[in-house]
C-alpha cells in the first residue's frame, strides 16, 4: 500500500496516506513524496498542485518519532536532510502548490506547508514548529522559511516557544492564506487550484518564478528578472489567445504554449 498517493491531472493532488500515524513522515513516506514531486516537476499538463493528508485529524504531524528512535545519529542526520531536501524540491515545483492543511501540521509537517506557495487551513487545525520542545531545532527549512513568511520577531517567538497556534492566529500572522470551515480545506484548496489552472500556464509559472526568485535578489536585479520573465510570455500562443478572448468577450482557452 502506498503511503503517498499522487492523483495526476491539470490539478494534481499529493496525499500523505498514513492516517493511522497522523500522516507522519517515515523514510518510506519521504521516498514516495520525493518521487511524486519529481514526477510533477516535468509534467507539462499539470497547472497546479494540492498537497494534503489523508483523514480529518492530521495534515502531517511531523517526523515519525517511533521510527527515528531506532536510528543511529548518522541516520537521523540523513533523515532530517532528506526532509529539508524534499521540502526544497516541493518549493521548486514550477506549478503553484497549495497546502490543504486539514488537521495537525507540526514539525516537519509544518515545514512542508511552509514550502508551499499557498496555505489553506481548516478552522479546527493547529500548526507549529514544535522541535525545541523535543530538544532539537527545525531542520527541514523551518528556521529559514517561517521568518521570511511572517517576519523574524514573530517567527522566532513561535520557534523558541514551540507554540502550536490555531487556524485564526495562523491566518492573522500570515502563515496561512485563508481559513476553511470545518472539513472543507481540501475542497477550498481545489477551488483555488482550479482558478489557477484556468489562467495561462506559461504566465503562471513565470509569475511564481519572478516572485520567489526576486525575493532573494536586490530590487534592481529583481526588476530585471521580472522583465526577462515578462518577455518570455510575449511570444506565446496563450498571450494571443488571452487578447483574442478578451476582445471576443469569451473565456480564454489556454494550451500552455
Amino acid at each position: 500500500m502506498s503511503v503517498v498517493e499522487l492523483d495526476r491531472g491539470v490539478v494534481a493532488t499529493i496525499t500523505i496516506n498514513r492516517p493511522e500515524a497522523a500522516n507522519c513522515l517515515s523514510r518510506a513516506t519521504l521516498d514516495e513524496l520525493a518521487a511524486a514531486i519529481e514526477t510533477l516537476a516535468t509534467d507539462d499538463e499539470c497547472r497546479a498542485v494540492v498537497l494534503t493528508g489523508e483523514g480529518e485529524k492530521a495534515f502531517c504531524a511531523g517526523a515519525d518519532l517511533k521510527e527515528r528512535a531506532t536510528m543511529t545519529d548518522d541516520q537521523v542526520r540523513d533523515f532530517v536532510r532528506t526532509i529539508r531536501d524534499t521540502a526544497t524540491e516541493l518549493s521548486r515545483l514550477p506549478q503553484p502548490v497549495i497546502a490543504a492543511i486539514n488537521g495537525a501540521a507540526f514539525g516537519g509537517g509544518c515545514e512542508l506547508a511552509l514550502a508551499c506557495d499557498i496555505r489553506v487551513i481548516d478552522e479546527g487545525a493547529q500548526i507549529g514548529l514544535t522541535e525545541t520542545s523535543l530538544g532539537i531545532i527545525p531542520g527541514g527549512g523551518g528556521t529559514q522559511r517561517l521568518p521570511r513568511l511572517i517576519g523574524p520577531a514573530r517567527a522566532i517567538e513561535l520557534i523558541v516557544t514551540a507554540r502550536r497556534i490555531d487556524a485564526a492566529e495562523a491566518c492573522a500572522l500570515g502563515l496561512a492564506n485563508v481559513v476553511a470551515t470545518s472539513g472543507t480545506a481540501r475542497k477550498l484548496a481545489a477551488e483555488i487550484a482550479d482558478r489557477i489552472a484556468a489562467n495561462a500556464p506559461v504566465a503562471v509559472r513565470a509569475a511564481k518564478e519572478a516572485a520567489w526568485r526576486g525575493l532573494e535578489l536586490p530590487l534592481r536585479e529583481g526588476l530585471e528578472l521580472e522583465t526577462d520573465l515578462y518577455q518570455r510570455t510575449l511570444g506565446t500562443e496563450d498571450r494571443i489567445e488571452g487578447l483574442t478572448a478578451f476582445r471576443e468577450k469569451r473565456p480564454p482557452v489556454y494550451k500552455g504554449r
